[in-house]
């Protein structure tokens, strides 16, 4: 299974119109995003997606009220972090900011994924990976970054528009 992995959109909606495009043609599974989504009109772009997305909410996600109606309007799956998602035999944790890790037990997890700092995070511990694919809501065309995970051999790939 073949999922992507998208965080810090902000509301650049160019961007998400672009990554909602890259991951159809992928042909992700799934779709998860680490937050910072910011406003309402982002996951009705969202919306265009060709496959179920999911995702926890972020430090910049002060719209609670639209977002959370945009998410069920949609048939999203979003929670306050962590999440945690059970795909393929994996088990996965979610959450915005890294530093939140430091209040979860990481040992049952296969992967880790985050975003809040727009770098790419790409840790192996052990077999266990720590994935944030970086910034998506750049200006500067070719260096906006989503990722693709490969959960049967826990790989990813860096997909940049």
């Amino acid at each position: 299974m073949r999922i992507g992995v998208v965080s810090d959109t902000h509301n650049h909606l160019a961007n998400c119109r672009q990554i909602v495009k890259l991951f159809n043609q992928l042909k992700v599974t799934r779709v998860v995003h680490t937050g910072d989504i910011t406003q309402a009109k982002t996951l009705d772009v969202f919306a265009h997606l060709k496959m179920p997305m999911f995702g926890v909410y972020g430090n910049n996600d002060l719209e609670r009220d639209s977002l959370t109606e945009a998410v069920t309007r949609h048939g999203f799956h979003f929670v306050e972090p962590p999440l945690t998602l059970e795909w393929a035999c994996r088990s996965m944790v979610v959450v915005h900011d890294p530093l939140e890790l430091d209040a979860i037990d990481l040992e049952p997890f296969d992967v880790v994924l985050h975003g809040h700092t727009h770098r790419l995070t790409r840790d192996y511990e052990g077999s266990r990976l720590t994935f944030n694919p970086g910034e998506c809501a750049g200006h500067m065309e070719g260096l906006n970054a989503i990722g693709v995970l490969d959960l049967q051999d826990i790989k990813t790939e860096i997909v940049r528009f």
